[in-house]
């Protein structure tokens, strides 16, 4: 893979960091942070994602942002460099699928929001029917999820794990569940030792 550095600092954004005094930080920071593709830690965020963003570039030059989301699991790592989910019926306007006919570079914001990370990724990416690759298809398919109708597989070219500075945590349904649930359980359990000794003493509670 390429360094994010090389990859997304253009000279004009070399010029404002050199001119905000940030430039020697990130020069001296990148090498190190450029891995030849995915490692345990990328893997692991990537395939517990329920949503990711995703950019391409019309074929005006404008910027569409979208959401991709599924059940735990929708994202798939197929190798070290290549990810992959199924795009299912939406709201039929088709723009990231024209764009990336006409632009095949994407950009994807993946963020874990009740652990303040985010990991930035940059690559090529293809749009096909789900029924001229039923093999894919398969592969791609989450259990709880709706109609496929298309499989997108996005080649990784730099990625970069961003600042956690500004995330405000939140929290999914089953993430709350999760934290509140053991607490409810010692409640009921105390309630219910506290009833049976009223009942032994001959108190109705």
């Amino acid at each position: 893979m390429k360094s994010y550095a090389n990859l997304m600092f253009t000279p004009a954004v070399a010029a404002l960091q050199e001119a905000n005094g940030s430039r020697g930080l990130y020069t001296e920071m990148y090498p190190e942070r450029t891995k030849p593709g995915f490692g345990t830690d990328e893997r692991a965020f990537l395939e517990t994602r329920t949503s990711i963003y995703i950019a391409t570039t019309s074929e005006t030059g404008w910027p569409y942002l979208q959401q991709r989301s599924g059940p735990i699991g929708f994202l798939k790592v197929l190798d070290g460099q290549t990810i992959a989910f199924a795009d299912f019926r939406g709201d039929r306007q088709f723009n990231s699928q024209s764009n990336l006919a006409n632009d095949d570079r994407i950009s994807i914001f993946a963020v874990d929001y009740p652990q303040k990370a985010r990991l930035k990724l940059q690559g090529y990416a293809t749009m096909i029917p789900a029924k001229d690759d039923p093999d894919l298809a398969a592969t791609l398919m989450t259990e709880g999820a709706g109609r496929v109708e298309r499989l997108t597989t996005i080649r990784i070219v730099a990625f970069d794990w961003n600042c956690p500075h500004f995330i405000k945590p939140s929290y999914t349904q089953a993430e709350v569940s999760a934290l509140v649930t053991p607490h409810l359980a010692d409640r009921d359990q105390k309630i219910a030792e506290l009833t049976a000794r009223l009942e032994a003493l001959g108190e109705t509670p």
